[in-house]
């Protein structure tokens, strides 16, 4: 099922990288860029659903295809099944071209199981946007104020961004069966984005952000490298944060929300925090969708902690944020470097190598420790009964579902 791109991406030189952090940075500045669209915008989202986010977007989208604005949409048919009809016929009858990854097929299990999980936006193959968030209320901060979910994206500008376009325009041709045209700029009008139509797609003056102001400034002169886009699963991501962590000399910190590495990950991780690297893992803590992946992550704890790596549990609010920094390389995007990830998913991860992109993301995760909990040896090896039964439980559960995962996988090359 749709190979993406014909060989992995070089590193490129003269980019412009910002991080932005949680829904009340990601969507201003999203939204931002398709009001100052001239040509096209090409979004490719795993979690789409109804509600006052999405209705946000859909009026960007419907005003920017009002002003000639070409929007290509590509939707994981799993993960979209919470977008209403009324929400589809509205951005399809405007003009917009839909198409859904991989529809449901009752009675294919094995074909069933491949999703599109990237979080991606192009527009005008000048910017674009990569991250682990999803177009749902859960990760708005406007909908959901006080337990909206921490998620974190890229907002990029450069050579890479060519590379990205490509990821979308290959994946959507094997979906759409049709060929998405190339950007005409020179001929395509300028917005006006102090329009009153283009205030009014987001409400939140506080978070408003100008796209012109918000490009300008970006440094280009970063270095990046896409990774992710070859095929299904994410080995080339899993492979470089594996290299990386094998080699690491200062620090090794990892956030995901679902945490169950593969095997050789857990043995780079114990064996580099022998070496005295900084080793620690940011981990969901009781606020999670997934209770049983939890369990199944805290069976690990012993022998990491055991070996000196050092783990924290985000309280505040949901974790959902994928995100890897080793001495001054990080890759973040869409992949929780987990088992299922490498067998059944299309990810999308952008590597950063640059010492100012590196010292935000050290921000964030210091930000971020002083608001979780860390974890013990001491305190965990006295931990309830119930809570072992109940890890020991989905443990097995996981190993079974993983040999049936790998079983089926086969069959489907």
């Amino acid at each position: 099922m749709s190979l993406t791109l014909r060989q992995r991406p070089p590193w490129r030189e003269g980019n412009g990288f910002q991080l932005l952090i949680d829904g009340g940075e990601i969507f201003p500045a999203m939204l931002a860029s398709i009001q100052s669209a001239r040509s096209q915008v090409l979004l490719e989202m795993y979690l789409v659903e109804s509600g006052v986010l999405m209705d946000r977007f859909i009026a960007a989208l419907i005003e920017a295809m009002q002003r000639g604005v070409a929007v290509y949409l590509l939707f994981d048919d799993f993960g979209a099944r919470g977008l209403t009809g009324e929400n589809r016929r509205q951005v399809i009858q405007a003009g917009a071209t839909l198409v859904t990854y991989n529809p449901l097929q009752y009675g294919k299990l094995r074909g069933n199981l491949l999703r599109d999980h990237r979080k991606l936006m192009v527009v005008d193959r000048g910017t674009a946007f990569i991250g682990g968030m999803g177009l749902t209320d859960a990760f708005d901060t406007t909908a959901n104020p006080t337990l909206s979910w921490h998620d974190t994206a890229v907002l990029m500008q450069g050579p890479v961004v060519a590379d990205w376009h490509e990821v979308f325009c290959n994946n959507w041709q094997h979906w759409a069966g049709k060929i998405i045209p190339d950007v005409d700029l020179l001929n395509a009008p300028r917005p006006d984005i102090t329009s009153d139509n283009n205030a009014n797609t987001n409400t939140n003056t506080e978070t408003n952000i100008n796209a012109s102001t918000m490009s300008a400034r970006l440094e280009a002169d970063q270095a990046g490298r896409v990774t992710g886009g070859r095929r299904f699963g994410a080995t080339s991501i899993q492979r470089s944060f594996l290299k990386r962590v094998r080699n690491a000399e200062r620090r090794v910190w990892m956030m995901t929300a679902y945490f169950v590495p593969p095997r050789s990950l857990l043995r780079a991780l114990r064996r580099t925090a022998r070496r005295d690297v900084d080793v620690r893992l940011l981990l969901p803590g009781p606020i999670t969708d997934h209770p049983a992946v939890r369990y199944v992550g805290h069976r690990n704890y012993y022998s990491l902690l055991r070996s000196g790596v050092r783990i924290f549990e985000y309280q505040p609010r949901l974790l959902h944020a994928k995100l890897l920094l080793c001495d001054d390389w990080v890759s973040l995007g869409s992949s929780n470097v987990d088992r299922w990830n490498s067998l059944w998913n299309l990810e999308a991860n952008q590597e950063i190598e640059d010492s100012r992109f590196v010292e935000s993301v050290h921000e964030l995760f210091e930000k971020d420790f002083l608001q979780s909990d860390e974890c013990q040896l001491a305190t965990w090896q006295m931990r309830p009964a119930y809570r072992r039964a109940l890890e020991w439980f989905w443990g097995k559960v996981a190993r079974m579902l993983e040999r049936m995962s790998a079983s089926l996988r086969r069959k489907t090359k």
